[in-house]
């Protein structure tokens, strides 16, 4: 107490003595956005638009996927960041009810996500409104070895690549130049030749301009030559960050409409530009073989079409079942349950969500002129405390 009042002493008579008073500092103007703050608001699944109207039990093989991964970790292993989806241990008798839900029965699905989930509005910053966007899975022909048709390099994670993993889990990637970790080829130095006698390509493509979609969705089939078909995952990536293609021609003042498949058909248009400007682009993406189904996603399980999402696992945790609520490239509505099992390099924020719409082309159309405002509710088990909004 003595302390303190010395302390205010001091800080009167300073006030006192100065003939002219502080100004206080500035308010920040109203464009500057706010920092994201999550926050999970309370709701019923009554209120929720579109929860009587889907087709709950297409979304139960996405969820006993991401079951059957969780059961073989420790039981009292958190879910997400902070705990946000409880523990293993919570999901035990949900999963295990799971399973008994017949595949057709949609209204025995509605009563298992009532009876064992909570829904929760996902806010920032009390706003609900976030940006969705959609991906799919690219089908490419291609060959095993390199011929007069397939020059396109699909490669495997080079030898010299160093991924470093922090206590804090941040992560560093590079390679070793001496003692130091530097930062590893860019992808115009990597399409020049660095890493030729690096890295063994697992497949040879045709279009250069599909292999850099294959980049951008992260995953893809290969059509061999041979009648075969090999389904790739991602191994790594070279680190650098993700500059996308649609924002560098944009930017360039090259298109005005940023849609995936007008972006490809001005590239495959453009050959002699499109070479150049995709190396504008310095992430490179580096892929293994997938054995199974696939494609898979962040979460470690294969990805199930109209009902997966990627997320950014800063604020949901993966493998939690979320109802989504926006419109689709052709403005009808979006509404049905999807579950957290990818993320992206894009994907940030508290209210985003890039939709999984499947493989092939009618997918790529859907996926690639989609974005579209939107919101979503949590699904959360019972069992656990969640983190709730507050002031909203």
């Amino acid at each position: 107490m003595k302390r303190l009042a010395v302390l205010l002493l001091a800080a009167l008579s300073a006030s006192c003595a100065s003939e002219t008073p502080r100004r206080p500092p500035p308010l920040p103007a109203p464009s500057t956005p706010l920092p994201d703050q999550f926050g999970l608001v309370p709701a019923r699944f009554a209120d929720i638009p579109g929860w009587q109207d889907d087709a709950l039990a297409q979304a139960l093989p996405a969820l006993n996927r991401t079951c059957d991964r969780l059961l073989k970790l420790p039981f009292d292993r958190s879910v997400g960041q902070d705990g946000m989806g409880g523990t293993v241990a919570d999901w035990y008798t949900p999963c295990a009810a799971a399973k008994r839900v017949g595949p057709a029965d949609h209204g025995g699905a509605r009563t298992f996500f009532e009876g064992w989930f909570t829904p929760f509005l996902a806010v920032n910053n009390g706003n609900d409104q976030g940006t969705f966007t959609g991906y799919f899975e690219p089908e490419l022909d291609g060959s095993r070895h390199r011929t007069a048709r397939y020059t396109v390099p699909i490669y495997g994670k080079p030898r010299d690549l160093v991924i470093r993993k922090g206590a804090d889990g941040s992560q560093e990637t590079g390679r070793i130049v001496g003692s130091k970790l530097v930062p590893y080829y860019s992808r115009a130095e990597i399409e020049a030749g660095a890493i030729d006698k690096l890295a063994n390509p697992v497949a040879w493509v045709e279009d250069p301009v599909d292999a850099h979609i294959l980049h951008i969705q992260g995953s893809g089939r290969i059509h061999l030559d041979d009648g075969s078909v090999l389904r790739l995952g991602v191994a790594a990536t070279n680190g650098l960050k993700f500059v996308g293609i649609s924002k560098i021609l944009r930017d360039r003042g090259l298109v005005t409409d940023t849609s995936m498949p007008s972006v490809r058909a001005w590239l495959k248009a453009n050959p002699a530009q499109a070479k150049a400007l995709m190396a504008e682009n310095p992430r490179y993406v580096f892929y293994s073989l997938i054995n199974g189904d696939g494609p898979v996603g962040s979460e470690g399980v294969a990805l199930t079409a109209g009902r997966s999402m990627a997320v950014d696992p800063r604020y949901v945790a993966l493998g939690l079942p979320l109802f989504l609520d926006t419109v689709e490239p052709s403005g009808a509505p979006l509404r049905r349950l999807v579950m957290a099992q990818d993320t992206g390099a894009a994907i940030k924020g508290p209210v985003r969500g890039d939709f999984f719409w499947g493989s092939g082309e009618d997918a790529f159309q859907k996926a690639g002129r989609m974005k579209s405002a939107g919101r979503y509710w949590v699904l959360l088990p019972q069992r656990r405390s969640p983190r709730i909004a507050e002031g909203y």
